[in-house]
């Protein structure tokens, strides 16, 4: 019996994802809240034959506290999405609020239920969850993931495309780590399940690795000002979602990449912040999810002399990132 909720599931990237996680045969019951709209999306969803039972709550008569009542786990996809010339730090003066106010919500109703935080920019928004639940005194390091997963996805596909094949983009992994945005975004090219740097001069690297990081920005052209990355998000929202369901189940070994509160295994954390020489709090990698949320945080492992300087540039930034979802939750800005 597993209760899922989708905290933004109107949302270009909240509906996608519900229908997807409506589709998981191990999600008993699915709780979708946002701001208008959602009881017409679960009624939608509710028609498709699935064990999954669908409920929608909006803001009134204490929706949020509803649809989160007996959460197993909660997604968070809410927020506004990215716009040209916006980049996801822009995002923020925004989302942050937007963020803080279910993490509220979480805190008080469902403080044992796995998080996952979609919500840009992500670098930011998990600092301000966890700072929600401190100050709840209900913080749980190993409950707390940022979803990084698209980062690794889209890391696949262009690697599948490098060599010509697109017929192994499902089972090619590429680690990709540090953090969700532009320069903080580091593929492990090196790693690649696929070898790809023999492929690859200095240009070619350089030009791979860029759109890795930034690939982002080709859907916001792309849409042309209607959107940003949504289809795909949700895509690997739901990927990274039922690895954590399936770890409820009992299953065992299972891998995937998060932004991670480093306390979370304070001796693979320790080993981390060794490796990238910075006491960080917080650092997407490859961790080991288990009953009980991240059983293990992974270590990097060897890298080339250039992955070393895109970890190097990426921590200055990730260092800003965190301190600004740190300070605004610990003293927001006055409403205007």
């Amino acid at each position: 019996m597993v209760k899922a909720v989708v905290l933004g599931a109107a949302g270009g990237i909240g509906q996608p994802l519900a229908l997807l996680l409506k589709t998981n045969p191990l999600i008993t019951e699915l709780g979708l809240f946002d701001i208008v709209n959602t009881p017409g999306v679960a009624a939608d969803l509710s028609h498709i034959a699935t064990p999954a039972k669908v409920e929608g709550y909006l803001p009134p008569d204490d929706g949020l506290a509803k649809t989160l009542k007996g959460a197993d786990i909660v997604v968070i996809p809410a927020g506004v999405p990215r716009k040209p010339g916006m980049t996801r730090d822009d995002l923020f003066k925004i989302n942050a609020g937007i963020v803080r106010d279910l993490a509220t919500g979480i805190a008080t109703t469902a403080p044992k239920a796995f998080v996952l935080v979609i919500s840009n920019p992500v670098n930011s928004t998990v600092p301000i969850v966890a700072e929600v639940f401190k100050q709840h005194g209900t913080f749980d390091p190993k409950r707390l993931f940022g979803v990084t997963t698209l980062d690794v996805v889209r890391a696949s596909t262009f690697v599948s495309e490098v060599i010509n094949d697109l017929s192994k983009a499902p089972e090619i992994v590429v680690p990709v780590v540090g953090g969700h945005s532009g320069v903080t975004i580091v593929p492990i090219l090196s790693q690649s399940s696929h070898p790809v740097l023999s492929l690859l001069d200095g240009d070619k690297l350089k030009a791979l690795t860029d759109r890795i990081q930034f690939g982002g920005d080709e859907v916001v052209k792309a849409k042309d000002g209607t959107g940003s990355a949504t289809l795909s998000m949700a895509y690997a929202g739901a990927e990274f979602a039922t690895k954590v369901i399936k770890a409820l189940a009992g299953e065992k070994g299972l891998i995937a990449p998060s932004y991670v509160h480093l306390d979370a295994d304070k001796e693979g954390g320790a080993a981390l912040k060794k490796e990238i020489g910075k006491d960080l709090d917080y650092f997407s990698t490859n961790i080991e999810i288990g009953p009980n949320g991240v059983e293990r945080i992974i270590p990097l492992g060897k890298l080339t002399d250039y992955e070393k300087q895109l970890i190097a540039a990426a921590v200055p930034e990730l260092e800003t990132n965190i301190a600004k979802g740190a300070t605004f939750q610990k003293a927001p800005p006055a409403k205007v």
